[in-house]
C-alpha cells in the first residue's frame, strides 16, 4: 500500500493560486524597481533640464540722446531691422510718428551685470538730422536710452536645434489659454493622465476611426523630452508611468514651462525649431509677447503636426486648424463671440522669409565667429546660451552691402575682364578699432571671406609708410624735394627700373606732390635712400606682421595683404599714430546675465603723432587734388584722406581712406587674379565713395601735436619762406626738424638763420636722408572704462 496521499483538485488549485500570488508579487517588485528606475530618470533629467541653447550674435545697440547725430530715416531703418511695427498699439515693439516726432515702445534688453534696460515709452524729436528732444517713461540718470541690438545670427548645437527659453513671467496668459483649451483642458486637474482622453482614443482606434490623441500635456512632454515617437506598447506604458511620476514630483507650472520650451514646432533648413519663443520669431519675426490672439492660436495649432500644419506649405490646413483653436477658446469662455469673429477673419500673417532663417550679415558673422574661436571652446559657443554683443553697426553694414552691389554691377559692365569682378569692404571706428561693417563675399556666403582670406598685392597703399618714415627721420617735410627720375635697382638679382603710371618722369618734386599723385619713382627712390630695413621696421610698427622679402619692389606694394590687414595700418593714420586692434566683439554675456568678456579700449602709439599729422595732410591732398579727387563728390568740408592702390597689369584695385569717424578699405579684383583693366581710382574708389556717402560722417580733425606748427614753406625747396613769396605754401612742420635755411623772395637763393659757426658744408651733408632712423613709438594708453556704444 502506497504511503503517498493522492493529489486532489483542491491541492492543484491551491498551488496555482500560490504561484499566481508569487508571480504577482514578483511582478509588483519588478514594477516597483522599474518605477524607481523611471523615477530616477525623470528626476535626473528634469532637475538638470539643461537644453543645448545656441549662442546669439547681436549688433551693437543704437544710443539715443539729445544732440545725437541721427536722421529719421536711420531710426526707421533700425526699427525695421528690429521688426518694430508702425501702428497705434501701445505694446512693446510698436511705434508711431507724426512729422519729426517719434513715440517708440522699447523692448527690454539685458546688457549683462544687472545693466537691464526696462520696457519703456520713449519720445524723441528730430531737427536737421539731430535728436533735439528726448523723453522717457522710465527713470534715467544717463540721459540716454538704447535701441536694442539687432540679432544677426547664431552658433548652433551639433544636434541642430534652435531654441530660445522663456520663463513664466514672459509667457502671455492669452497664449496659455489657447494652449490649455486645445491640448489639455483638464491640465490643472489631472495627475498626468486623462482617463477620458485615453478611453476616447482607444474607442476610436477599435472602431477604425481616425487616430485620436489621448495624451495630456505632461505625456507630450515625456514623449518629447525623454522618449521618442515610436507607436509601441512599451513606449506608451513608459509614457504613462513617467507622466504620473513627473506630476507627483513637480508642480504644474514647471511642467508647462518645460513643455513650452521643448516642443518641436517646425524646421528651419537643417535646424529644428524648438519651443514657442523661437517659433514666434520663425513664423512672425516677433517675440511671443508681441503676438496677437490669432497668432497665438496658429502657434498652438501647429503643435499638433508642424509638418502637416506648416502655414507656409499648407496655408489652408493651418488656417482651419487655427480657427479650431479659436473656437476652443470660445467654447471654454476664454474669448467672447466678438473677438472670435474678428480673429477668424484675419489672415495667417506669417512672414515669407523669417529673419532667423539665415545670418543677416554672414560675412560679418563669420568674422565674429573667428574672433570668438580664439577665446572660447566650440562646445561652449554652441550649447551655453551665450549672448555676444558685436561691434557691427547695421546701418553702416547696409550701406556697405548696397554700395558694393550697386557699383559692382556698373563695373562688371565695363569690359569682358570685369564680368566676374569681386570686391571687399572693411570699415571701422578709427578711435576704438571697432569693426562696423564688412563685405567679403557675394550674396551667398560660401566660407571664403575675401575681406579676411584674400591676400593680394596692395600697390601704392604702402607709399604712405615710405613718406611717414621720411617725415619721422627729420630730414624731410611735406615740401622737401624728392627725386622722381628713373633709377635702376637690384631686385632679387635682377635689374629693376620702376616707372610711373603713364611713363612720364617729373624730376625733382615736393614730397606732398609725389604722394598726392602717387609717383612710383619718387616713392622708390625715397624709400631706398632711407633704407629697406627702415621701411620693413615701419611696416611692422604699422601692424603688418606678414613676412616681407626685402626687395626694392616691396616699396611699390609687391606684398600680399588682406583688406583687414590694410585696415589695421590705415587705422593708425586715422587715429593720429595710435594703434587700437581691430575687433568685432564688445561684450559676451552668459545665460545667467554675467559679463564674461568686455573689450577695453587700449591704444599704443606706433608712429610719431607729429609725423602722422603731416602725413595726414598729405593724404588729404590725395583727395583734394590727387588720384582720389573724385571723392570730393562727398558733400561737406570733411577733409577726407586716403590713398589709391593699383598693382601690376591692373590686377587689383584698392582704396583706403577715412573721415573723422570711419576708416574704410575697398578692394576690387578677380578671384583668378587676372587683370581687370581698372586702377584704384577707377575700380575701388567709386565703391568707397558710394559707401561713405551713405553714412553720417564727421570731419577729419587730428589734434595738433605739441611741437608741430604751421609755417610758410617754399613749395619747391622745403625751406621756410615768407607769405608773399611766389612759391610759398602754408604747411604743418615739425618744429625741431625745421631747416635753418630760409628763402627770401627778394633773392632766388636760399639764406640761413643759423649761427655763423654752424654754417659749413658738413652741416648740410648731415641732412641727407641716409641718416634717418624710423622712430619706434611704444607709449601705452589704456583705459578701464566700459566702451560706450
Amino acid at each position: 500500500m502506497s504511503n503517498f496521499t493522492p493529489y486532489s483538485p483542491k491541492h492543484r488549485s491551491g498551488f496555482i493560486v500560490s504561484t499566481l500570488v508569487i508571480v504577482l508579487l514578483l511582478t509588483l517588485v519588478v514594477l516597483a524597481f522599474y518605477a524607481v528606475y523611471l523615477n530616477t530618470t525623470v528626476i535626473k533629467k528634469f532637475e538638470s533640464r539643461r537644453w543645448d541653447i545656441p549662442a546669439t550674435l547681436y549688433s551693437r545697440p543704437l544710443p539715443l540722446y539729445q544732440g545725437a547725430s541721427l536722421s529719421a530715416d536711420e531710426l526707421e531703418s533700425w526699427l525695421k531691422l528690429l521688426n518694430y511695427s508702425k501702428s497705434s498699439s501701445n505694446k512693446t515693439g510698436h511705434y508711431q510718428n507724426t512729422g519729426n516726432r517719434y513715440r517708440i515702445y522699447l523692448r527690454s534688453f539685458d546688457y549683462g551685470d544687472n545693466d537691464i534696460q526696462a520696457e519703456q515709452l520713449v519720445e524723441l524729436v528730430f531737427e536737421n538730422n539731430t535728436i533735439t528732444k528726448l523723453l522717457s517713461s522710465a527713470a534715467n540718470t544717463r540721459g540716454m536710452v538704447r535701441l536694442e541690438p539687432v540679432k544677426i545670427g547664431g552658433i548652433y548645437p551639433k544636434n541642430n536645434e534652435d531654441r530660445k527659453l522663456i520663463d513664466k513671467n514672459s509667457t502671455p496668459q492669452e497664449f496659455i489659454d489657447a494652449l490649455i483649451a486645445t491640448e489639455d483642458r483638464n491640465f490643472y486637474k489631472h495627475y498626468g493622465l486623462s482617463l477620458r482622453g485615453i478611453s476616447r482614443a482607444m474607442l476610436a482606434n477599435l472602431l477604425g476611426k481616425p487616430t485620436q490623441g489621448g495624451s495630456t500635456i505632461t505625456q507630450q512632454l515625456i514623449k518629447n523630452f525623454y522618449l521618442n515617437s515610436d507607436r509601441t506598447l512599451k513606449r506608451k506604458i513608459n509614457e504613462a508611468i513617467m507622466a504620473v511620476l513627473l506630476e507627483a514630483r513637480y508642480d504644474k507650472d514647471e511642467i508647462l514651462l518645460a513643455y513650452l520650451n521643448e516642443i518641436n514646432l517646425g524646421q528651419n533648413g537643417n535646424r529644428s525649431v524648438n519651443g514657442f519663443a523661437i517659433a514666434a520669431e520663425f513664423y512672425f519675426n516677433k517675440p511671443l509677447s508681441e503676438l496677437s490672439l490669432e497668432q497665438y492660436a496658429l502657434l498652438v495649432g501647429i503643435a499638433k503636426g508642424p509638418s502637416y500644419y506648416n502655414p507656409r506649405n499648407n496655408p489652408e490646413r493651418a488656417l482651419a486648424r487655427r480657427n479650431i483653436v479659436l473656437n476652443n477658446m470660445l467654447v471654454t469662455g476664454k474669448i467672447n463671440e466678438q473677438r472670435y469673429q474678428e480673429a477668424i477673419k484675419r489672415p495667417l500673417g506669417v512672414v515669407k522669409t523669417p529673419t532667423i532663417a539665415r545670418p543677416r550679415f554672414p560675412d560679418f558673422v563669420d568674422a565674429v565667429q573667428r574672433e570668438l574661436n580664439s577665446y572660447y571652446r566650440q562646445d561652449d559657443l554652441q550649447n551655453r546660451g551665450l549672448r555676444i554683443i558685436s561691434t557691427l553697426n547695421p546701418l553702416a553694414q547696409q550701406a556697405a552691402d548696397t554700395a558694393m552691389q550697386t557699383q559692382l554691377d556698373k563695373l562688371r559692365k565695363h569690359s569682358d575682364a570685369t564680368k566676374t569682378l569681386q570686391g571687399a569692404i572693411v570699415s571701422a571706428n578709427p578711435a576704438t578699432g571697432e569693426l562696423v561693417a564688412l563685405v567679403g563675399s557675394g550674396s551667398q556666403f560660401t566660407g571664403f571671406n575675401r575681406a579676411i582670406d584674400a591676400k593680394r598685392q596692395v600697390g601704392s597703399l604702402l607709399k604712405p609708410a615710405i613718406y611717414l618714415t621720411a617725415l619721422q627721420s627729420g630730414n624731410y617735410n611735406l615740401s622737401t624735394p624728392v627725386n622722381d627720375s628713373p633709377v635702376s635697382y637690384n631686385n632679387g638679382n635682377r635689374p629693376w627700373t620702376p616707372k610711373n603710371y603713364g611713363g612720364t618722369s617729373y624730376g625733382s618734386v615736393p614730397l606732398i606732390t609725389a604722394l598726392a599723385n602717387s609717383y612710383n619713382q619718387a616713392a622708390v627712390n625715397t624709400g631706398m635712400q632711407l633704407g629697406l630695413d627702415n621701411f620693413l621696421t615701419q611696416m611692422s610698427n604699422l601692424s603688418i606682421t606678414s613676412q616681407i622679402t626685402p626687395y626694392p619692389s616691396v616699396l611699390l606694394g609687391a606684398v600680399d595683404l588682406s583688406p583687414m590687414q590694410v585696415l589695421g595700418m590705415y587705422q593708425i593714420f586715422a587715429n593720429g599714430g595710435a594703434y587700437t586692434p581691430i575687433h568685432t566683439i564688445n561684450a559676451v554675456i552668459d545665460d545667467k546675465g554675467r559679463v564674461l568678456q568686455r573689450t577695453q579700449n587700449k591704444q599704443q602709439f606706433r608712429a610719431s603723432p607729429e609725423a602722422v599729422y603731416l602725413l595726414n595732410y598729405g593724404l588729404q591732398e590725395v583727395v583734394r587734388t590727387g588720384t582720389a579727387k573724385s571723392a570730393n563728390a562727398i558733400s561737406g568740408n570733411l577733409g577726407l584722406a586716403g590713398k589709391t592702390g593699383t598693382t601690376n597689369d591692373n590686377r587689383d584695385a584698392w582704396f583706403a581712406g577715412y573721415s573723422g569717424n570711419y576708416v574704410s578699405v575697398v578692394w576690387v579684383g578677380r578671384d583668378d587674379n587676372k587683370p581687370i583693366g581698372l586702377t584704384g581710382g577707377q575700380g575701388a574708389l567709386p565703391i568707397w565713395t558710394d559707401y561713405m556717402n551713405r553714412l553720417t560722417l564727421t570731419a577729419v580733425n587730428l589734434p595738433l601735436p605739441a611741437g608741430v606748427s604751421w609755417r610758410w614753406l617754399d613749395g619747391n625747396l622745403g625751406l621756410p619762406t615768407q607769405a608773399n613769396c611766389p612759391n610759398a605754401v602754408w604747411l604743418p612742420v615739425i618744429d625741431s626738424y625745421l631747416p635753418y635755411q630760409t628763402v627770401d623772395c627778394t633773392d632766388a637763393s636760399p639764406t640761413t638763420s643759423m649761427p655763423d659757426e654752424m654754417i659749413n658744408e658738413d652741416n648740410f651733408d648731415d641732412m641727407d636722408a641716409d641718416d634717418g632712423e624710423p622712430i619706434l613709438w611704444e607709449e601705452q594708453i589704456s583705459t578701464d572704462e566700459t566702451p560706450t556704444w
